[in-house]
């Protein structure tokens, strides 16, 4: 299994033929790098080591971290039997014989740490089966997920274990990892200052990725020669950027847009906007959410927010891609840069609170039609008055149902265009106090 992190001396000259990452896994916890949160002196991990006993736990974090090789370091520190598979090849029959392997070790008086790679690739009955095995001891579970645990695994399950968060690798420590490569191989990398930099920008905090990409390299890599950043894009082709449409890196940026929108920064929601145009999102999408931002932020603050959020998206659904992107960009601008009022939507957000609570409630017979004789001497639309008739078209009457009584839900803030609205919300509301 392939190390991301650091280096066991004594076996970095071992099988040339191995993965580079492979020969750099580390064969102690305190060689492993950029996780030092974790690892270090005052770590989780080596608090818990230092107590003799380990618990469950869920590592989570993104690929290329060292979920894998710490669990299996673990495994050292007591004498454990070590198991180790992954969610996404096990089923049912294989829990089965690895709960009954466990439970023979315990007979003999040894526990079982059980690492499951992927682990929130199983459903929730198989994620259930862990329970008894973890609360009567027979299993030390161990899992490695990247993905949210919060989303992807059972209240029951977490409840039972500790979350360990791993970090993606930050430019110093995916530097070091370079280096540790480089005297592993005995030679440079042919890279210039920028085409280093670059190589680490590739990475994207992974450290499986920065060694892959360092053997490619060197297997591309003619006497003498030295890439600099554009030559080692076109050697590597580029990696993309890690996000799953689907899962955690998708609503964290969509996330990250908004509320840089909400923020009024132009700049960082241009930047959030691009990362997901780069890693391949649906601009649509993107479109769709713009046209939330704008009633959910803007509101009545600025009318035309909404009109040009769903201009371009139309721009982009008629112009398509790369031109339309320009369009979504713009609105993304420019909703950012607009005023800002959530008035519209806690008004809405009480509106609908009301209508649920109160249920079904008769509008006031004043208001309604009447348009058979019995209606008409039940009362309805008898003592209505038509607005357009009244001085300044406004005839001061009460709209809500007579068991609901007036509500206030919308309060405009004096920002931008709600200044106004502001202003003519006092004038009626003092029409309506003074009949």
């Amino acid at each position: 299994m392939a190390d991301l992190f650091g280096s066991n001396d004594s076996k970095q000259t071992d099988d040339v033929s191995r993965p580079l990452a492979d020969r750099l896994r580390p064969g102690d916890l305190s060689q492993v790098s950029g996780q030092e949160h974790l690892t270090g002196p005052d770590g989780a991990l080596t608090r818990m080591i230092e107590t003799g006993v380990l618990g469950s736990m869920i590592f989570w974090g993104p690929p290329g971290t060292g979920k894998t090789t710490v669990a299996r370091l673990l495994a050292g520190f007591g004498d454990y039997a070590f198991v180790q598979i992954s969610a996404i090849f096990s089923g049912v029959g294989e829990l089965k014989k690895v709960f009954e392997l466990a439970r023979a070790h315990r007979q003999s008086g040894k526990q079982t740490l059980l690492f499951v790679d992927e682990i929130h690739r199983f459903n929730r009955a198989q994620q259930d089966s862990f329970l008894p095995v973890m609360e009567d001891g027979t299993v030390i579970l161990v899992g490695a997920t990247t993905e949210n645990p919060s989303f992807e695994l059972n209240a029951a399950l977490l409840s039972r274990a500790r979350v360990l968060s791993f970090k993606s690798h930050n430019d110093d420590s995916v530097a070091a990892l370079i280096k540790r490569a480089e005297d592993v191989e005995g030679k440079k990398l042919p890279l210039d200052d920028e085409g280093r930099a670059s190589l680490i920008r590739m990475a994207d905090g992974d450290g499986r990725a920065v060694l892959t990409l360092s053997e490619e390299v060197w297997r591309a890599a003619r006497e003498d020669e030295v890439f600099d950043a554009e030559g080692l894009a076109e050697i590597v082709q580029r990696r993309a950027p890690v996000y799953d449409k689907s899962q955690d890196g998708h609503y964290n940026l969509i996330s990250a847009l908004h509320k840089a929108v909400r923020g009024s920064d132009p700049d960082a929601a241009l930047y959030y906007l691009t990362r997901m145009f780069d890693a391949g999102e649906d601009p649509l999408y993107l479109g769709r959410r713009l046209v939330r931002m704008a009633s959910e932020d803007i509101g009545l603050a600025d009318p035309q927010a909404l009109l040009i959020a769903n201009a371009a998206k139309d721009a982009y659904d008629y112009l398509g891609s790369p031109e339309g992107e320009l369009a979504l960009a713009q609105a993304c601008v420019y909703l950012a840069t607009a005023p800002k009022s959530n008035a519209v939507y806690v008004a809405y957000k009480a509106a609908m609170r009301d209508a649920k609570q109160h249920g079904s409630l008769m509008p006031p017979k004043h208001i309604l039609n009447a348009p058979t004789k019995l209606m008409k001497d039940e009362g309805y639309s008898d003592g209505y008055q038509y607005d357009h008739d009244a001085p300044d078209a406004f005839a001061a009457q009460d709209f809500f149902p007579d068991n609901l009584g007036r509500q206030v839900y919308y309060d405009p803030p004096e920002r931008g265009f709600e200044r106004d609205i502001r202003k003519r919300l006092d004038f009626w509301n003092k029409r309506r106090n003074e009949t």
